[in-house]
C-alpha cells in the first residue's frame, strides 16, 4: 500500500522560509516522478514543482521559480520542498504526490493527505 506523508508545514511571515518533507513507501519510485501542488481555499488544485526520482530532473511553476527547490533523497525514500522568500498568495494546502508517467504535468497516481502553510503579512 502505497503512502505518501507531507510534513513541515505551518505559519511564518512573509519574506520567510519553510521546507516541506513528503515520506514516500509501499513500492519502488524508481521510474517515477514525484510533485507537488498546491490548493488555496477558494481555488483549483496547482502545480508547484516536481522531480524525477531516478535523474533528480526538476520542473518548476512559473509562480514559484527562483524561489522553491525540490529535490529528492533515494536512500531516505523522501522528497523535499524549500520554499522561500514566501508570499502571502503562496499560503495553501501543500501535497505531495507520486506519478508513474513520463511527463511532469500528467495526472498523479498517488496522492498525500497535505499539509497548511500559511504566509502572513
Amino acid at each position: 500500500q502505497v503512502q505518501l506523508v507531507e510534513s513541515g508545514g505551518g505559519l511564518v511571515q512573509a519574506g520567510g522560509s519553510l521546507r516541506l518533507s513528503c515520506a514516500a513507501s509501499g513500492r519502488s519510485f524508481s521510474g517515477y516522478i514525484m510533485g507537488w501542488f498546491r490548493q488555496a481555499p477558494g481555488k483549483e488544485r496547482e502545480f508547484v514543482a516536481a522531480i524525477t526520482w531516478s535523474g533528480g530532473n526538476t520542473y518548476y511553476a512559473d509562480s514559484v521559480k527562483g524561489r522553491y527547490t525540490i529535490s529528492r533523497d533515494v536512500a531516505k525514500n523522501t522528497t523535499t520542498l524549500q520554499m522561500n522568500s514566501l508570499k502571502p498568495e503562496d499560503t495553501a494546502v501543500y501535497y505531495c504526490a507520486a506519478s508513474g508517467s513520463r511527463y511532469f504535468l500528467a495526472p498523479y497516481d498517488y496522492w498525500g493527505q497535505g499539509t497548511q502553510v500559511t504566509v502572513s503579512s
